[in-house]
């Protein structure tokens, strides 16, 4: 879920909101104002109830950033890296940068949400208990007493990826000692959540309550396109653990280019001839770049007689590099930290490039050892 505005950093990690997220603020003001602020506390009506309502829907969203801050907070202590925090329509998510080493860390880093939403209803509702008879302030702390409480209780249920499905993974990784069988716990747990709330708002619609009943189906949608992309990776580390990039690269062998050579003589004598689609810039032994099939689109077409290489290739100064033995997961994330679709490969000692890493290579030799059930 990429952001599509950020907002701010928090102990310099991004906070970012997703679109989706003003259309249920839009509609949570709307709902709040004209149906359950009015029929809970009957004098606040009017622009009164919009108020309320606008404030209470920002308290809320407030509420789910305190709770991602909760993970991330944990997940900062015990040396866990945070990439971004992203508030969606269904919530919000903290993108962890790399799995917890231990079942202790992964269980505190999944608790810490909770923590926070448990804290936060208690406290509303002290606020409630106190500002109660004020509707103007009341309806606020209470729905939002409410709304915390019930947001921890759905975080806690036992399917992953659910705070309560991570808390039930670190526990089996903790008892039964194996990492992968807790794994496969807490899918299968994700994978019966999912179909569960999905039937819910299938029996929802049926019974015409259209709208609750697709927000059902598409939380338990999103849960198991969660709970897939899990199994893939795991699938992904399984096969990839311990490779080095120079595995990765024995296969490989894409020609250079220099850097004056023209667009269309690279598409001419190099792209179409062999089907590569990166390119090392070199000039005599001095690297000076790579180039890319996505580098060169981006020009007109009427222009690549007259463009030159050197004029859209990413210069090696601003590139990212890897060594022969750079553990391939390793270069996959870096990868992706800075989406990129490949890397050079230069020897350790003089930094002369030997090759170039490509995210087809890495499918090519995950496919490879999948076949071979290595």
């Amino acid at each position: 879920m990429t952001a599509s505005m950020n907002i701010g950093r928090v102990w310099g990690i991004p906070i970012g909101i997703h679109w989706s997220l003003l259309v249920v603020f839009a509609l949570l003001t709307s709902s709040l104002a004209t149906n359950y602020f009015p029929s809970t506390y009957p004098d606040l009506t009017g622009a009164a109830a919009w108020v309320s309502g606008a404030v209470t829907a920002i308290l809320f969203f407030g509420s789910i950033l305190l709770h991602e801050l909760g993970h991330t907070w944990v997940a900062l202590r015990n040396k866990v890296p945070v990439k971004n925090i992203t508030l969606f329509f269904l919530g919000g998510v903290a993108q962890i940068g790399e799995p917890a080493k231990t079942a202790g860390v992964e269980f505190r880093i999944a608790a810490g949400g909770p923590v926070v939403s448990l804290m936060l209803a208690i406290g509303f509702g002290l606020l409630w208990f106190i500002d109660r008879g004020i509707s103007f302030l009341g309806a606020p702390s209470g729905y939002l007493a409410l709304t915390n409480l019930a947001l921890l209780g759905f975080n806690l249920l036992p399917g992953y990826p659910l705070d309560g499905g991570r808390m039930l993974r670190a526990a089996v990784w903790h008892f039964s000692g194996s990492e992968k069988q807790a794994l496969r716990v807490a899918t299968i747990s994700g994978q019966v959540l999912s179909f569960a709330l999905m039937g819910i708002g299938a029996f929802l619609i049926l019974g015409g309550n259209f709208f609750n009943g697709l927000y059902f189906i598409v939380i338990g949608w999103f849960i198991q396109s969660m709970v897939i992309a899990e199994q893939a990776s795991s699938t992904v580390q399984g096969h990839l653990g311990g490779v080095l990039v120079g595995e990765a690269m024995a296969v490989f062998e894409e020609p250079e280019v220099p850097s004056r050579l023209k667009l269309r003589q690279v598409i001419d004598d190099f792209i179409l001839p062999t089907g590569a689609r990166s390119f090392l810039v070199v000039d005599g032994d001095l690297p000076r770049g790579i180039v890319d099939l996505r580098d060169i689109a981006k020009i007109p077409r009427e222009r690549w007689d007259w463009v030159s290489v050197a004029e859209v290739m990413t210069p090696w100064a601003r590139l990212e590099r890897v060594t022969a033995s750079t553990d391939l997961l390793a270069a996959l994330k870096l990868m992706d930290d800075k989406k990129v679709g490949q890397l050079p490969v230069v020897e350790t000692d003089d930094g002369r490039p030997i090759g170039l890493l490509t995210r087809e290579e890495i499918i090519h030799v995950l496919r490879v050892r999948s076949e071979l059930g290595v």
